[in-house]
């Protein structure tokens, strides 16, 4: 979670919302790491978890993820929680918990549903705090 909330804080430097993601193989190696970059790029789609997934398929020559594990700083969207099952994401670890438009746990379990043919192991709340006061500060700075 470390490395995601280095990914996180980056993003913000370029006035993005500072949500960063990781993917690691089956033995714990980063095999990709980004951060939101909406603002930075122009693209509505240039969520944190996309951009991970895209460059950890491209870094391994596969879609298929099922043997890795998406680390992110917040809960999914419905977008990226779509996504995580498209990629066959094995396990997603996440931070904070998004009442507004998580699709894991808050609003939906998209990643969980049975009635799709792959499910993702999900672990939240870690390190829940400071993934939570880092978009918190952010979106208070601005108003």
């Amino acid at each position: 979670m470390a490395l995601a909330l280095q990914e996180a804080v980056r993003a913000a430097e370029h006035h993005d919302v500072p949500i960063g993601a990781v993917i690691l193989d089956r033995d714990g190696l980063v095999v990709s790491a980004a951060g939101n970059e909406r603002e930075l790029v122009g693209d509505p789609t240039a969520h944190a978890e996309l951009l991970a997934i895209r460059r950890a398929a491209e870094a391994i020559g596969s879609w298929r993820l099922d043997d890795h594990t998406l680390v992110v700083t917040l809960e999914p969207c419905t977008m990226c929680s779509g996504a995580l099952v498209q990629a066959r994401i094995g396990r997603l670890v996440f931070g904070a918990y998004d009442p507004k438009a998580g699709a894991v746990a808050s609003l939906w379990d998209v990643v969980r549903d049975r009635r799709l043919n792959h499910r993702v192991e999900v672990i939240g709340g870690i390190d829940e705090t400071a993934c939570g006061d880092l978009i918190r500060d952010f979106f208070e700075s601005r108003r």
